[in-house]
C-alpha cells in the first residue's frame, strides 16, 4: 500500500541461511524496479571502520546531541550501529533506536536495547522519539532527523539528559548545523542556534572511497568536527562560515577536515589521488601537501593530526 501511495518503498528482508538485506522499490517507466544492499550480521568496531578514537569516547557520554552526516550510501548507518554495539557492550543502560527501515538487528549485551520501525512500530520518527522519551531511555539512536519536531524533540533529548545520535543527509558539519537552524521559524532560529551550541557535541561527516589497486571495498574518509567554546560560539551567533576555519586549527582537539583525511589515506597507499580529488574541498591543497609530503618524506606529519 505504501508503495502504491508513495511510489516508493524502503524495507528490509531477511533470507533464510543466505543474508539480511535493505531494498528500495520504486516506480520506473511505469513497472516496479528495487535494489538491494546486503547488511553484515557483524558490525565491526569503530577503529576498524576508520574512525578517529574521539567517536569511542563519545559513546561513553552521559547526554548531548551527536551527528552522523553524508550522503546516502556513505556508510552512516553502519557507523550508527557500531556506536550502539560499542555503548551496549561497554554500559548497562536502555537504548531506544528508531528507524526506517530496520537493517543491524542488536544483540543486548549488557544495555535493554529496543529497536522500533517506522511503519510497523511507529508512523513517523517523530511522533516514535516522541514516544521514546516516556520509555525511560538513556541512549536514543534516530535512524534520520527529517523534519523539525523530529530536530526539536532530538534537540531537547540532548539537553535533558540523554545521549542522542542522529544522521542526517549533508555534506558537511556546517551544512548539518545550518540545515536544523533552517528547519525552524525565523523567530525561533536563535534559541534553536543557543540550544545547539549547548547540546551538540560533534559532527561526523562520512565519504566512502574505492580502494586502490585491485582490492575490492570501499575506504572510510572523514571530517570530524567536535563543538569546543570557539565553535560553541560560532554556532550561538550564527557564524557558521567560520567553522571549517576551526576546523582546520583544531587538530588538538582531535578536529580533522576531509581533506587531511585524504591526505593521510593517499600517505598510507589506501586509495588513489583521482579519487582524493574528487571528494576534496580544496583539491589543489590535497594535491600539493600529498607530494611535498612525499618528496620530503614526511609522512608522519599528517598521521599525527589525526589518530591522537
Amino acid at each position: 500500500a505504501k508503495l502504491e501511495n508513495e511510489w516508493q518503498l524502503d524495507f528490509a528482508l531477511q533470507v533464510e541461511g543466505i543474508g539480511r538485506f535493505r531494498g528500495n522499490a520504486c516506480y520506473v517507466s511505469g513497472a516496479i524496479e528495487a535494489n538491494f544492499r546486503r547488511i553484515p550480521f557483524e558490525v565491526g568496531d569503530l577503529k576498524s571502520l576508520g574512525h578517529s578514537p574521539v567517536l569511542d569516547k563519545w559513546c561513553d557520554e552521559r547526554a548531548g546531541l551527536i551527528l552522523l552526516t553524508g550522503a546516502s550510501g556513505e556508510g552512516k548507518s553502519t557507523t550508527l550501529a557500531s556506536m550502539a554495539q560499542t555503548i551496549a557492550k561497554r554500559r548497562s543502560v536502555n537504548i531506544v533506536s528508531i528507524e526506517d527501515p530496520i537493517e543491524f538487528v542488536h544483540s543486548q549485551g549488557r544495555s535493554l536495547f529496543n529497536q522500533r520501525e517506522i511503519g510497523s512500530d511507529a508512523h513517523s520518527f517523530a511522533s516514535a522519539l516522541k514516544n521514546a522519551l516516556r520509555q525511560d531511555p538513556d541512549v536514543i539512536l534516530v535512524g534520520e532527523m527529517r523534519d523539525t519536531d523530529t530536530m526539536q524533540t532530538a534537540i531537547t533529548a540532548a539537553e535533558t539528559g540523554h545521549l542522542v545520535i542522529a544522521t542526517m543527509h549533508t555534506n558537511d558539519a556546517p551544512s548539518a548545523i545550518g540545515r536544523i537552524i533552517d528547519a525552524f521559524p525565523k523567530d525561533g532560529q536563535q534559541f534553536v542556534a543557543a540550544q545547539l551550541a549547548w547540546s551538540l557535541l560533534g559532527v561526523v561527516c562520512q565519504y566512502l572511497l574505492p580502494r586502490s589497486g585491485d582490492k575490492p571495498g570501499l575506504i572510510l574518509a572523514t571530517e570530524l568536527m567536535i563543538v569546543n567554546s570557539g565553535i560553541g560560539a560560532c554556532i550561538r551567533e550564527r557564524r557558521l562560515s567560520q567553522i571549517p576555519g576551526l576546523i582546520q586549527i583544531g587538530a588538538a582537539d582531535g578536529m580533522h577536515t576531509v581533506d587531511v583525511s585524504l591526505i593521510e589515506l593517499l600517505l598510507a597507499e589506501r586509495i588513489s589521488l583521482m579519487d582524493a580529488m574528487a571528494h576534496a574541498r580544496d583539491p589543489n591543497f590535497v594535491k600539493e601537501e600529498f607530494q611535498k609530503a612525499l618528496k620530503s618524506q614526511r609522512k608522519g606529519w599528517f598521521s599525527g593530526m589525526l589518530r591522537k
